[in-house]
């Protein structure tokens, strides 16, 4: 099947208590691992593309990838979604050039500016069959262009939803409910240790989420930031070089909550980049002689393609959805 946009697969998601996958894709060992996962496991997929990755890949190679997958995997539905548009100039270069999906993130700005700056974004879009995300809240964290400080985040006010949703016409909607971008999403401050001495990052606001829902009912809700950051990999990385002190994510159990509520889809980056970095400090350590890039980025893909196989299954419920 062709390139779709996100319409169905969120109402089907909403409706069945599960939440799609969104991906973000730099390179092509990364589309690989993620699409074939998708396609073992029958589940629908969205392929993220942020300003940073357009800047690294460029634009066409990303596009024509994400093409290959999808002819290399015809069985599963996929979208192409630019994260984190910072404006609409960026907004419509991807919905001229190939996407099905856009994110406008002015949520840094006061209201009136996002929904102003959002509602062209749509009008734009909507009249070229491509559907729109938003965001209200902003996420403490860095992941690409996206730096937030502690101080400067802000969880979602409830109460501004229907009137942002309304006087936008945006499809979805992303929220901050306590998740963070990065694999460093709360100082070791913010967190209590368990009796391992492991650090346990605060609980997700819920309640932020369920109020939400209650006055968006049956509207497809977005969280980003929401890599769990998983310590096999990142006691791997620092067991053959790195230093990751304190690197914590969501716990994988939040998450699974969130998607059996309202949340539709949820982002996922930094631990694609934790599988790949993890399997190729590890092979560079056991074959110090290799040199040709296929021979680690090889097994780099297929650690990908077992991280995205544990989140389909564990984590988002969406295998067995395409």
């Amino acid at each position: 099947m062709p390139l779709v946009t996100t319409t169905e697969m969120f109402k089907k998601a909403y409706d069945g208590g599960y939440a799609v996958g969104a991906f973000n894709v730099n390179n092509m060992e990364i589309v690989q691992g993620i699409t074939e996962a998708c396609q073992e496991q029958h589940a629908p997929v969205v392929l993220q593309v942020s300003k940073g990755a357009r800047a690294y890949a460029n634009h066409t190679y990303l596009v024509k990838m994400v093409e290959a997958a999808v002819k290399e995997c015809p069985d599963i539905p996929i979208a192409l979604h630019l994260d984190h548009g910072p404006d609409f100039e960026t907004c419509k270069a991807c919905i001229d050039g190939g996407f099905t999906s856009v994110m406008i993130d002015c949520s840094s700005r006061p209201f009136d500016e996002n929904v102003e700056e959002t509602k062209k974004v749509v009008e734009y879009a909507h009249a070229h069959g491509v559907v729109v995300e938003a965001e209200l809240g902003t996420l403490a964290g860095v992941e690409d262009d996206v730096k937030v400080s502690a101080e400067d985040s802000s969880y979602t006010h409830p109460e501004e939803v229907e009137e942002f949703v309304t006087r936008t016409g945006c499809d979805s909607l992303a929220i901050a409910i306590g998740t963070s971008h990065g694999a460093y999403k709360f100082t070791p401050d913010q967190c209590t240790r368990n009796e391992q001495g492991i650090l346990v990052p605060p609980p997700l606001r819920f309640d932020v989420l369920e109020e939400v829902s209650k006055r968006l009912p049956g509207f497809p809700i977005v969280l980003h930031g929401s890599s769990s950051v998983p310590r096999e990999f990142v006691d791997k990385i620092n067991k053959f070089g790195g230093k990751m002190p304190d690197a914590i994510g969501i716990p994988e159990e939040e998450l699974r909550h969130a998607a059996q509520l309202s949340v539709c889809k949820i982002n996922i980056d930094s631990d694609i980049r934790l599988a790949i970095t993890a399997s190729i400090r590890e092979h560079f350590a056991e074959h110090p002689d290799h040199f040709d890039p296929r021979q680690y980025l090889k097994p780099a893909r297929q650690a990908v393609k077992d991280m995205v196989t544990h989140k389909l299954i564990n984590v988002l419920g969406c295998n067995g959805k395409a």
